[in-house]
Formats: C-alpha cells, structure tokens, sequence
C-alpha cells in the first residue's frame, strides 16, 4: 500500500480543499505539492529509522500521540484546529529535518513553485497526517519498532534493500533527487542540490 492511497479515499476531496484554502491555493496546485511533500516527509522518518535510537525515538510516537485516531477526524481538525496541527507539525519537522528545515521547505518550494512559507504550512499540515497514517499501518500491521524502516521503505515504493529508480511508488515522483548520491542521507543531498541556484 502506498501513502498516496491516503489521498485517494472518499476524504481526499476534503482533505485537499481545505489545505488549498488555508495555503492561497487551487486544488490542482495543492494536489501537485502533496506528491512532492510526501515523499520528502517520508523519506525523512525512514532515513530517522534506519538507527535504533531513531526507530525507537518513532515507535514510541507511534504507540502514543500518533496512533492514527486523527484520521478519523482529519477534515474536522484541518478545519477548525488546523493551529493545532501547525504546531504539532512543526514540531515533527523540526524533530525529523534538524537545521535543514529551512533548506528542505526551500528546495520543495522551487521543485512545486510555491513560495517556502507556502511549503513550510503545507508541510507542518501533512506532518501530523503522515505520522498518523504510519501510526495506524504500525497498528494493523502489527510493526515493532524494527520493522518501521520496512515499512516506511513500502510506503515509498519498495523496501530500503530493493529500493531502485524507475521501481514505482511515490519515490518516483521526485525524479530521483531524494539521495543522489545512494548514501542514504537524502537531507544532504537536497541541501547540496538545493543549495545552487
């Protein structure tokens, strides 16, 4: 299964609507930026999981705060506590990105076409969502803290072991930019390339 399947379900045109009001957008525009957000998001908790400190650090928000509930509620809360998402988000990015935050919303932005504070909302909103998605295939799939690089790793489109370009998944939607140079730190490799005009 694959996150964009998330986007796909009967919630998707709500969902969508109301980021694209909150973010100035159309729907198309919002649509087009969650398929480069997600990736990155993604990409981001599975480069934290591959350490065990990390992989714990996840499991735990996993089993608490994050354990997919907002899903269920997710078009009420993006319309009348989307501050409170913000805030949760932003935390999560700052956990997840470190010091690159600024250049990873910067780097989305230029690969979307919006502006970074455009991309910096977008991203806080999504941050929360994909926790919670991650927190209720964990659940279902009954995932230790372990597993979570696999899983992460399935919903980018393949295992960290077979993962390869052209392989399909949502990884592909960036073109392959995420880790350049195979070295598993995908973080570095948008600051370097993001860091040239």
């Amino acid at each position: 299964m694959d996150l964009s399947d998330l986007l796909n379900t009967a919630t998707q045109k709500s969902v969508v609507d109301n980021l694209s009001s909150q973010l100035g957008l159309s729907s198309q525009q919002t649509g087009q930026a969650i398929e480069v957000a997600l990736p990155v998001l993604l990409g981001a908790l599975g480069r934290n999981a591959q350490t065990p400190q990390g992989a714990q650090s996840l499991d735990k928000a996993l089993e608490s705060k994050h354990d997919g509930s907002l899903l269920g509620n997710l078009s009420a809360m993006l319309g009348n506590n989307s501050s409170d998402l913000l805030n949760d988000g932003n935390g999560i990015l700052g956990h997840i990105f470190g010091n690159k935050k600024d250049t990873v919303e910067q780097g989305v932005a230029q690969k979307t076409g919006l502006n970074t504070a455009q991309i910096g909302k977008l991203l806080a909103l999504l941050a929360p969502i994909v926790m919670a998605y991650l927190g209720k295939q964990k659940r279902q799939k009954n995932v230790s803290a372990g597993g979570l690089g696999d899983l992460l790793g399935g919903l980018l489109g393949g295992s960290s072991a077979s993962s390869a370009p052209g392989t399909g998944g949502i990884m592909d939607t960036l073109g392959g930019f995420l880790d350049k140079d195979g070295d598993g730190d995908f973080i570095d490799d948008l600051a370097g390339m993001f860091g040239k005009k």
